[in-house]
Protein backbone atom coordinates (compact mmCIF):
# COMPACT_ATOMS: atom_id res chain seq x y z
CA UNK A 1 0.00 0.00 0.00
CA UNK A 2 1.40 3.41 -0.99
CA UNK A 3 1.52 6.40 1.35
CA UNK A 4 -1.41 8.07 -0.44
CA UNK A 5 -3.50 4.89 -0.39
CA UNK A 6 -2.81 4.48 3.31
CA UNK A 7 -3.87 8.04 4.12
CA UNK A 8 -7.14 7.65 2.19
CA UNK A 9 -8.05 4.67 4.34
CA UNK A 10 -8.53 6.80 7.46
CA UNK A 11 -11.66 8.38 6.01
CA UNK A 12 -13.05 4.96 5.14
CA UNK A 13 -12.58 3.90 8.77
CA UNK A 14 -14.60 6.78 10.16
CA UNK A 15 -11.72 9.15 10.82
CA UNK A 16 -9.99 9.92 14.09
CA UNK A 17 -13.19 9.56 16.08
CA UNK A 18 -13.28 5.84 15.18
CA UNK A 19 -9.55 5.29 15.74
CA UNK A 20 -9.55 6.96 19.15
CA UNK A 21 -12.84 5.35 20.09
CA UNK A 22 -11.35 1.91 19.52
CA UNK A 23 -8.20 2.66 21.52
CA UNK A 24 -9.91 4.34 24.47
CA UNK A 25 -12.27 1.37 24.72
CA UNK A 26 -9.24 -0.90 25.04
CA UNK A 27 -9.50 -2.31 21.53
CA UNK A 28 -6.64 -3.05 19.16
CA UNK A 29 -6.17 -1.59 15.71
CA UNK A 30 -5.36 -3.64 12.65
CA UNK A 31 -2.03 -3.01 10.94
CA UNK A 32 -3.84 -1.16 8.15
CA UNK A 33 -5.79 1.01 10.61
CA UNK A 34 -2.61 1.98 12.46
CA UNK A 35 -0.90 2.73 9.15
CA UNK A 36 -3.75 5.03 8.12
CA UNK A 37 -3.49 6.98 11.36
CA UNK A 38 0.27 7.34 10.98
CA UNK A 39 -0.10 8.55 7.38
CA UNK A 40 -2.49 11.28 8.53
CA UNK A 41 0.08 12.38 11.12
CA UNK A 42 3.02 12.36 8.72
CA UNK A 43 1.14 14.24 6.02
CA UNK A 44 0.39 17.02 8.51
CA UNK A 45 -3.39 16.62 8.56
CA UNK A 46 -3.82 15.31 12.10
CA UNK A 47 -4.32 17.99 14.74
CA UNK A 48 -2.13 18.31 17.82
CA UNK A 49 -5.01 17.03 19.97
CA UNK A 50 -5.47 13.98 17.74
CA UNK A 51 -1.75 13.14 17.76
CA UNK A 52 -1.51 13.52 21.54
CA UNK A 53 -4.62 11.44 22.14
CA UNK A 54 -3.37 8.74 19.78
CA UNK A 55 0.03 8.50 21.48
CA UNK A 56 -1.39 8.43 25.01
CA UNK A 57 -4.22 6.01 24.20
CA UNK A 58 -1.81 3.57 22.53
CA UNK A 59 0.61 3.77 25.45
CA UNK A 60 -2.11 3.28 28.06
CA UNK A 61 -3.61 0.31 26.22
CA UNK A 62 -0.27 -1.18 25.23
CA UNK A 63 0.92 -1.32 21.64
CA UNK A 64 0.53 -4.62 19.79
CA UNK A 65 2.97 -6.08 17.29
CA UNK A 66 0.37 -5.64 14.55
CA UNK A 67 -0.17 -1.97 15.39
CA UNK A 68 3.54 -1.23 15.58
CA UNK A 69 4.19 -3.04 12.31
CA UNK A 70 1.61 -0.89 10.52
CA UNK A 71 3.01 2.28 12.05
CA UNK A 72 6.57 1.29 11.14
CA UNK A 73 5.74 0.42 7.54
CA UNK A 74 4.19 3.85 7.08
CA UNK A 75 7.14 5.63 8.69
CA UNK A 76 9.46 3.87 6.27
CA UNK A 77 7.19 4.65 3.31
CA UNK A 78 7.51 8.36 4.10
CA UNK A 79 11.26 8.24 4.84
CA UNK A 80 14.21 8.87 2.55
CA UNK A 81 15.95 5.61 1.64
CA UNK A 82 19.69 4.95 1.86
CA UNK A 83 20.61 3.23 -1.44
CA UNK A 84 22.89 0.57 -0.02
CA UNK A 85 24.57 -1.73 -2.52
CA UNK A 86 22.47 -4.86 -3.17
CA UNK A 87 23.59 -7.80 -1.09
CA UNK A 88 25.40 -5.68 1.50
CA UNK A 89 25.09 -7.42 4.88
CA UNK A 90 24.65 -4.26 6.93
CA UNK A 91 23.88 -4.10 10.65
CA UNK A 92 22.57 -1.43 13.02
CA UNK A 93 23.15 -1.03 16.74
CA UNK A 94 20.77 1.22 18.63
CA UNK A 95 18.53 1.46 21.65
CA UNK A 96 15.28 3.02 22.71
CA UNK A 97 16.95 5.12 25.37
CA UNK A 98 14.85 6.25 28.29
CA UNK A 99 16.80 4.40 30.98
CA UNK A 100 17.82 7.71 32.63
CA UNK A 101 21.24 6.25 33.44
CA UNK A 102 23.29 8.94 31.68
CA UNK A 103 25.67 6.20 30.59
CA UNK A 104 28.21 6.49 27.80
CA UNK A 105 27.02 5.98 24.22
CA UNK A 106 27.33 2.20 24.29
CA UNK A 107 25.53 1.36 21.05
CA UNK A 108 27.45 4.03 19.13
CA UNK A 109 30.79 2.75 20.42
CA UNK A 110 29.67 -0.79 19.61
CA UNK A 111 28.96 0.36 16.04
CA UNK A 112 32.51 1.69 15.73
CA UNK A 113 33.96 -1.56 17.08
CA UNK A 114 31.79 -3.70 14.80
CA UNK A 115 32.71 -1.63 11.75
CA UNK A 116 36.37 -1.84 12.68
CA UNK A 117 36.05 -5.61 12.84
CA UNK A 118 34.81 -5.67 9.25
CA UNK A 119 31.00 -5.76 9.53
CA UNK A 120 29.44 -2.82 7.63
CA UNK A 121 27.22 -0.61 9.80
CA UNK A 122 24.41 1.76 8.84
CA UNK A 123 23.84 3.53 12.17
CA UNK A 124 20.54 5.30 12.77
CA UNK A 125 20.33 7.83 15.58
CA UNK A 126 19.46 11.26 16.89
CA UNK A 127 20.49 13.90 19.36
CA UNK A 128 19.92 13.40 23.07
CA UNK A 129 16.35 13.29 24.33
CA UNK A 130 16.51 12.03 27.92
CA UNK A 131 20.30 12.05 28.36
CA UNK A 132 23.13 14.55 28.07
CA UNK A 133 24.51 13.09 24.85
CA UNK A 134 22.92 11.14 22.01
CA UNK A 135 24.58 9.20 19.20
CA UNK A 136 24.47 12.21 16.87
CA UNK A 137 26.01 14.43 19.55
CA UNK A 138 29.00 12.17 20.24
CA UNK A 139 29.65 11.45 16.55
CA UNK A 140 29.53 15.17 15.79
CA UNK A 141 32.03 15.77 18.60
CA UNK A 142 34.27 13.14 16.99
CA UNK A 143 34.23 15.12 13.75
CA UNK A 144 31.60 13.15 11.85
CA UNK A 145 29.36 15.03 9.40
CA UNK A 146 26.02 13.87 10.81
CA UNK A 147 23.69 15.49 8.28
CA UNK A 148 24.67 13.61 5.11
CA UNK A 149 22.01 12.64 2.61
CA UNK A 150 21.11 9.13 1.41
CA UNK A 151 23.73 8.78 -1.34
CA UNK A 152 26.55 10.06 0.87
CA UNK A 153 25.61 7.74 3.74
CA UNK A 154 25.61 4.80 1.32
CA UNK A 155 29.04 5.87 0.06
CA UNK A 156 30.36 5.97 3.64
CA UNK A 157 29.13 2.43 4.28
CA UNK A 158 30.71 1.27 1.02
CA UNK A 159 34.03 3.08 1.40
CA UNK A 160 34.80 3.05 5.14
CA UNK A 161 32.37 0.46 6.50
CA UNK A 162 30.09 2.76 8.48
CA UNK A 163 27.54 5.44 7.73
CA UNK A 164 25.29 7.50 10.00
CA UNK A 165 21.63 8.33 9.33
CA UNK A 166 20.58 11.41 11.31
CA UNK A 167 16.93 10.69 12.05
CA UNK A 168 15.52 14.20 11.40
CA UNK A 169 17.25 14.25 8.00
CA UNK A 170 15.66 10.98 6.87
CA UNK A 171 12.32 11.15 8.69
CA UNK A 172 11.48 14.78 7.96
CA UNK A 173 7.72 14.24 8.20
CA UNK A 174 8.04 13.33 11.88
CA UNK A 175 8.31 17.07 12.47
CA UNK A 176 4.53 17.08 12.66
CA UNK A 177 4.66 14.96 15.82
CA UNK A 178 7.84 16.36 17.36
CA UNK A 179 6.43 19.32 19.32
CA UNK A 180 3.57 17.21 20.69
CA UNK A 181 5.96 14.50 21.85
CA UNK A 182 8.16 17.05 23.61
CA UNK A 183 5.16 18.68 25.29
CA UNK A 184 3.83 15.32 26.49
CA UNK A 185 7.19 14.60 28.10
CA UNK A 186 6.59 10.85 28.45
CA UNK A 187 7.65 7.94 26.22
CA UNK A 188 5.28 7.20 23.36
CA UNK A 189 5.19 4.66 20.55
CA UNK A 190 7.55 6.89 18.58
CA UNK A 191 10.33 6.14 21.08
CA UNK A 192 10.05 2.48 20.16
CA UNK A 193 9.52 2.96 16.43
CA UNK A 194 12.63 5.10 15.98
CA UNK A 195 15.19 2.32 16.51
CA UNK A 196 13.19 0.06 14.18
CA UNK A 197 12.97 2.60 11.34
CA UNK A 198 16.49 2.47 9.90
CA UNK A 199 16.49 4.30 6.53
CA UNK A 200 18.92 1.71 5.17
CA UNK A 201 16.26 -0.99 5.64
CA UNK A 202 18.81 -3.12 7.51
CA UNK A 203 17.90 -6.75 8.08
CA UNK A 204 20.39 -7.38 10.90
CA UNK A 205 20.19 -5.45 14.13
CA UNK A 206 21.05 -5.30 17.82
CA UNK A 207 18.41 -3.27 19.65
CA UNK A 208 18.38 -2.38 23.32
CA UNK A 209 15.22 -1.61 25.30
CA UNK A 210 14.97 -0.08 28.75
CA UNK A 211 11.37 -1.27 29.21
CA UNK A 212 11.59 -5.07 29.47
CA UNK A 213 7.87 -5.33 28.77
CA UNK A 214 8.53 -4.11 25.22
CA UNK A 215 11.15 -6.73 24.35
CA UNK A 216 8.70 -9.34 23.04
CA UNK A 217 6.91 -6.73 20.97
CA UNK A 218 10.10 -5.31 19.49
CA UNK A 219 11.40 -8.71 18.40
CA UNK A 220 7.93 -9.46 17.03
CA UNK A 221 7.95 -6.31 14.91
CA UNK A 222 11.44 -7.10 13.64
CA UNK A 223 10.29 -10.57 12.62
CA UNK A 224 7.14 -9.24 10.95
CA UNK A 225 9.18 -6.62 9.09
CA UNK A 226 11.53 -9.12 7.49
CA UNK A 227 14.58 -9.03 9.76
CA UNK A 228 16.95 -11.91 9.01
CA UNK A 229 18.82 -11.81 12.32
CA UNK A 230 18.26 -9.62 15.35
CA UNK A 231 18.98 -9.35 19.05
CA UNK A 232 16.72 -7.42 21.40
CA UNK A 233 18.46 -6.96 24.74
CA UNK A 234 17.82 -5.42 28.13
CA UNK A 235 19.98 -5.23 31.21
CA UNK A 236 18.52 -6.35 34.51
CA UNK A 237 19.79 -3.07 35.93
CA UNK A 238 17.44 -1.13 33.62
CA UNK A 239 19.99 -0.27 30.93
CA UNK A 240 18.91 -0.59 27.31
CA UNK A 241 22.16 -2.47 26.72
CA UNK A 242 23.94 -5.74 27.32
CA UNK A 243 25.09 -4.49 30.69
CA UNK A 244 28.16 -5.33 32.73
CA UNK A 245 26.74 -4.46 36.16
CA UNK A 246 24.62 -7.62 36.26
CA UNK A 247 22.98 -10.09 33.88
CA UNK A 248 20.99 -9.25 30.73
CA UNK A 249 18.19 -10.94 28.82
CA UNK A 250 18.56 -11.51 25.08
CA UNK A 251 15.80 -12.32 22.60
CA UNK A 252 17.48 -13.66 19.46
CA UNK A 253 15.71 -13.86 16.11
CA UNK A 254 17.30 -16.26 13.65
CA UNK A 255 15.76 -18.33 10.87
CA UNK A 256 12.31 -16.95 11.77
CA UNK A 257 12.53 -18.41 15.31
CA UNK A 258 13.05 -16.54 18.59
CA UNK A 259 15.23 -17.88 21.38
CA UNK A 260 15.47 -16.22 24.80
CA UNK A 261 18.47 -16.55 27.09
CA UNK A 262 20.41 -14.73 29.81
CA UNK A 263 23.95 -13.39 29.41
CA UNK A 264 26.19 -13.19 32.47
CA UNK A 265 29.27 -10.99 31.97
CA UNK A 266 31.20 -12.91 34.63
CA UNK A 267 30.75 -16.13 32.66
CA UNK A 268 32.36 -14.34 29.71
CA UNK A 269 35.34 -13.26 31.78
CA UNK A 270 34.17 -9.67 32.16
CA UNK A 271 34.30 -8.25 35.70
CA UNK A 272 31.13 -6.73 37.12
CA UNK A 273 31.07 -2.95 36.96
CA UNK A 274 29.53 -0.35 39.21
CA UNK A 275 26.78 1.66 37.54
CA UNK A 276 28.62 4.89 38.32
CA UNK A 277 31.62 3.72 36.29
CA UNK A 278 29.49 3.58 33.13
CA UNK A 279 28.20 7.13 33.36
CA UNK A 280 29.27 9.56 30.71
CA UNK A 281 28.96 13.30 30.32
CA UNK A 282 28.38 15.79 27.56
CA UNK A 283 29.34 15.26 23.93
CA UNK A 284 32.96 16.30 24.49
CA UNK A 285 33.42 13.99 27.46
CA UNK A 286 31.81 11.04 25.71
CA UNK A 287 33.91 11.64 22.59
CA UNK A 288 37.05 11.47 24.73
CA UNK A 289 35.82 8.19 26.23
CA UNK A 290 35.13 6.87 22.72
CA UNK A 291 38.71 7.57 21.68
CA UNK A 292 39.99 5.76 24.76
CA UNK A 293 37.83 2.73 23.98
CA UNK A 294 38.94 2.41 20.36
CA UNK A 295 42.53 2.92 21.48
CA UNK A 296 42.09 -0.16 23.68
CA UNK A 297 42.35 1.47 27.10
CA UNK A 298 41.23 -1.16 29.65
CA UNK A 299 38.42 -0.50 32.09
CA UNK A 300 34.63 -0.63 32.45
CA UNK A 301 33.99 1.50 29.34
CA UNK A 302 35.91 -0.94 27.16
CA UNK A 303 34.35 -3.95 28.91
CA UNK A 304 30.78 -2.95 28.12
Amino acid sequence: MTASETSNRLGELGGWRAILGTLTAGGDLTSADAAAAMADILEGRATSAQIAAFCVALRMKGETVEEMTGLLETMLAFADVVPLAPGTRVVDTCGTGGDRSHSINVSTLAALVVAGAGAPVCKHGNRAASSACGSADVLEALGVAIDLGPADVAACVDEVGMGFCFAPRFHATLRHAGPIRRELGVPTVFNFLGPLANPGRVRRQVLGVSDARMADRMIGVLAASGAEAALVVYGHDGLDELTTTTTSTVLELRDAAVQTYVVDPVALGIPLAEAASLRGGDAGANAAIAREVVDGRPGPHRDI
